[in-house]
């Protein structure tokens, strides 16, 4: 006999873009495996009678490898308990869910995947702009950026209606545009840098890929947006979020419209 696993997306950092089956199975959660770049908020959200483990990487650093995470999954879903893999964003997207998944086929454990909005979501939601305005932007390339592999990106696809959302893209942003230009991209293309999205303490950079190099370092976790539907900053931008009509632990009613009473 053994428990079930949840594969739960926490989203971008605000828990008030969690999903509702998340927060109702992060609720009855009786063991929690999760990353770094869970926020705060999201966590709070756990049940206080479950076990909460920390099982994430930050600045390069492994708390465990992800045998041993995958071997925590199994332990604790083998005592018939309910456990929750807490990923940020959506754990089907650069959150080494495959493995787990294959891991959790193989023991027999029943799991479930429960979606979360990405970073890049998050980001030009924030932010602002659509990743896929139909007047500069065609498709959407997700990707993360490496200095060690020399075909980071499938540059074949690459073209000027291309909209790129880099993950991680390290302290040094104009090694990323100089990148980027090497393979093509003009130095006038527009970006924004997207650090802590959706989070109150986030910040927002626009820029172009020649000019990264003379951007200040944002806090992490932070993203990258390239391509021509960022070309604009919001006019008014504070670079802070605004407070939500809703919050989790203080909610009000609304007096519905006239109409709606009839």
């Amino acid at each position: 006999m053994s428990g079930r696993v949840f594969l739960v997306g926490a989203g971008p950092g605000d828990p008030e873009l969690l999903t509702l089956k998340a927060a109702k199975v992060l609720a009855a959660a009786e063991v929690v495996l999760y990353d770094s770049l869970v926020s705060q908020e999201v966590l709070a959200l756990v049940s206080s009678e479950a076990l909460l483990l920390d099982v994430g990487k930050r600045a390069g650093k492994k708390l465990l490898t992800q045998d041993e995470i995958n071997d925590l999954m199994l332990s604790y879903a083998r005592q018939q308990r309910l456990v929750v893999r807490l990923k940020g964003g959506d754990p089907l997207l650069f959150g080494r869910a495959g493995e787990e998944m294959e891991s959790l086929r193989r023991a027999g454990v029943d799991f479930e995947i429960v979606p979360g909005i990405t970073a890049a979501v998050g980001a030009a939601a924030a932010a602002k702009i659509t990743l896929t305005d139909r007047r500069v932007a065609s498709q959407v390339l997700f990707t993360t950026y490496s200095r060690e592999r020399a075909g980071w990106l499938n540059w074949a696809a690459v073209t000027p209606e291309t909209t790129i959302a880099i993950y991680m893209p390290g302290i040094h942003y104009g090694e990323v545009g100089a990148r980027l230009m090497e393979n093509g991209l003009a130095g006038e293309t527009p970006c924004v840098v997207a650090s802590l999205a959706t989070r109150a303490e986030q910040q927002m950079s626009w820029s172009t890929i020649a000019a990264l190099s003379d951007e200040d370092q944002l806090p992490a976790p932070s993203l990258l947006l390239v391509g021509r539907v960022a070309s604009q900053k919001p006019r008014g931008w504070s670079g802070r979020l605004h407070t939500a009509l809703f919050r989790l632990n203080e909610r009000r009613e609304l007096e519905p419209p006239a109409k709606w009473s009839q």
